[in-house]
Order: structure tokens, then C-alpha cells, then sequence
């Protein structure tokens, strides 16, 4: 028991307690990647290279060939799934920290959920949870490897991943600037997916059926759809409890979301849930995957789940 406290005494004090963490100030001038300039260049090239490379190699190589790649993208889905759990750990118990310490502050306006929702008016971006908002809008730019993989690998390039990770960095963005409110929560659900699908995604790199895509999808339904009601309980605090901080960022961000949501569930409904009725009653081994469409909706399911 003694060497069990005292790993969770370390993991704590790492994750929430560090003086670099309890420290952290949103800055233009102390803070990689906080200016809008960045934000917009990087959001750019990340577009400029995928487009170059899609069509570089659509000339250079025939259709049907792709680059190999080797253990690149097992070890880039096992990375996102490490920082993502790291990045859900340190928030939960950063904002178990904040609420402790600044419940006095809010609790007669307030309960601890609804904090997590709706930051009281004027609240700044620094401190803990700021500090993980700070890690998670950085790893944002990991996750724009995988369109680079996705291009390499399959010799495909899907408007729905440029326009998804492209506006989730912006989001990520929009969070610090603002101080937005619901941010919490989001990065919470988030990062609990992303270390569940790409840990899976890692596992299943090393198996010949590939992954198992009604998983994928399922688990980016389901944070979509937390997302959604999240958004709503920030609505009705913010017009019914006295206000949320950052609501200008937060109805863009909505806006944003929105459009998010209606691209995947046109896809989702329209490839796997047809799919679905078509190949009904197919058995498990038939098409090499969880799902039970065939190979040629297998293959778009795998480009739309990245």
C-alpha cells in the first residue's frame, strides 16, 4: 500500500500539482502556437500539403499503389492514444483541484457540474485546466498526421478529415482565447474516445482483419452526441443562471459543431446504416471487419472514420 500511495502521490503531482501547471497563463508571448497568425498559417499549410501530396502522387504513382509505411501508423495511433489518456487524467483531477479551491467563490450560483459547463463571467485562461486545454489544442496538430498516413497508405484524400481536424484546431483555439465555458467537458469526452479508438486502432494494426469499424464509429457518435447535449445545458445556464464566459466563442463553436455533426450523420446514415440493409445477414468473416458491409463500403467507412 505504502508504494501504491506514493505512485498516486507522484501521478498527482505531476498531472495536476506541478508549479508549471498550477502556474499556466494563456499568453501571445509565453505560450508555442498562441497567436492568431500561427493558428491561420499552420490550419493552411496543414491543407496546402495534403492537397500538394494527393496530387503529387496521384501523378507519380499509378491509383491502385500506395507507399508503404510500415509501423508508422500503429506507433502514431499508439502516441494519440497515450497523450490523449495523459491529457483525460490531468484534467480530471486538475478540475476536481480548481472546483476544490475556488468553490467558494461560486457555490451559492453554482453546483461543481455545471461549473464544469458554464465558467462564472470573467474568468481568465490560466491555472490547470487551462494548462490541459493548452496540451490538448497542441496535440490537435498530431492528429493532422494521420490525413498524411491516410494519403500515403489508402491514395485517398476525404474532404470530411480536412474540414474535421481543421476546425477542431481552431476550436481548440477559440477554448484558450476566450476562456470559453464547456471546454471541461468536451476535453474530457474527447480524449476518453480518442484513447479508446486509437488505442484500439494500435491493437488492431497488428491483426489481418483490420479494425473493427462499427466500434470507430460508434464511439464518434456517441461523443458527438455528448457533445450535443453539452451544449445545450451551457445554453440554459448561460439564459436562466446569470451568464457563461467566452458565449460569443461558444455560438461560433456551436455553429461549428453543428456542421460537424450534420457531415458525419449524412455519412453515417447514408454509407453504414445502408449498408447495413443491403448486406444483411452477411457473417463476420466475409468482409474482414466488425461492420457487416461490403468491401467496397468497408473501404469508404475506413477513409470517413479517419
Amino acid at each position: 500500500m505504502g508504494k501504491a500511495s506514493t505512485v498516486i502521490h507522484t501521478l498527482t503531482f505531476y498531472l495536476s500539482e506541478h508549479p508549471s501547471i498550477v502556474g499556466f497563463r494563456w499568453s501571445h508571448a509565453l505560450c508555442w502556437g498562441s497567436t492568431w497568425s500561427f493558428l491561420f498559417s499552420s490550419i493552411v499549410v496543414y491543407i496546402v500539403i495534403s492537397l500538394f501530396l494527393h496530387l503529387f502522387l496521384a501523378l507519380l504513382l499509378r491509383r491502385a499503389r500506395s507507399v508503404p509505411l510500415g509501423p508508422l501508423p500503429a506507433l502514431h495511433s499508439l502516441s494519440i492514444s497515450v497523450v490523449s489518456a495523459t491529457i483525460f487524467a490531468g484534467l480530471l483531477l486538475s478540475a476536481a483541484s480548481e472546483i476544490k479551491e475556488t468553490r467558494w467563490f461560486w457555490r451559492r450560483s453554482k453546483t461543481p457540474f455545471q461549473w464544469l459547463l458554464c465558467f462564472p463571467l470573467g474568468t481568465r485562461p490560466s491555472g490547470r485546466v487551462f494548462f490541459w486545454s493548452y496540451v490538448f489544442y497542441l496535440s490537435r496538430f498530431l492528429h493532422m498526421l494521420r490525413t498524411i498516413f491516410v494519403i500515403l497508405g489508402r491514395r485517398k484524400l476525404v474532404f470530411f478529415q480536412l474540414f474535421y481536424h481543421s476546425i477542431s484546431t481552431f476550436m481548440s483555439f477559440l477554448w484558450l482565447e476566450f476562456s470559453q465555458s464547456f471546454q471541461v467537458l468536451a476535453i474530457l469526452f474527447t480524449t476518453l474516445a480518442y484513447s479508446v479508438i486509437y488505442g484500439y486502432r494500435f491493437w488492431r494494426a497488428f491483426d489481418s482483419r483490420g479494425e473493427c469499424l462499427s466500434l470507430v464509429l460508434n464511439c464518434q457518435m456517441v461523443l458527438l452526441g455528448c457533445n450535443l447535449v453539452c451544449h445545450v445545458g451551457v445554453f440554459l445556464l448561460h439564459y436562466f443562471r446569470g451568464g457563461c464566459n467566452g458565449i460569443g466563442a461558444w455560438v461560433f463553436n456551436s455553429v461549428l459543431n453543428g456542421a460537424i455533426l450534420l457531415l458525419f450523420l449524412n455519412f453515417y446514415v447514408k454509407v453504414y446504416l445502408g449498408g447495413k440493409r443491403r448486406k444483411k445477414g452477411m457473417v463476420l468473416g466475409e468482409t474482414h471487419s466488425c461492420s457487416v458491409l461490403g468491401p467496397a463500403d468497408t473501404n469508404q467507412l475506413k477513409l470517413k472514420s479517419n
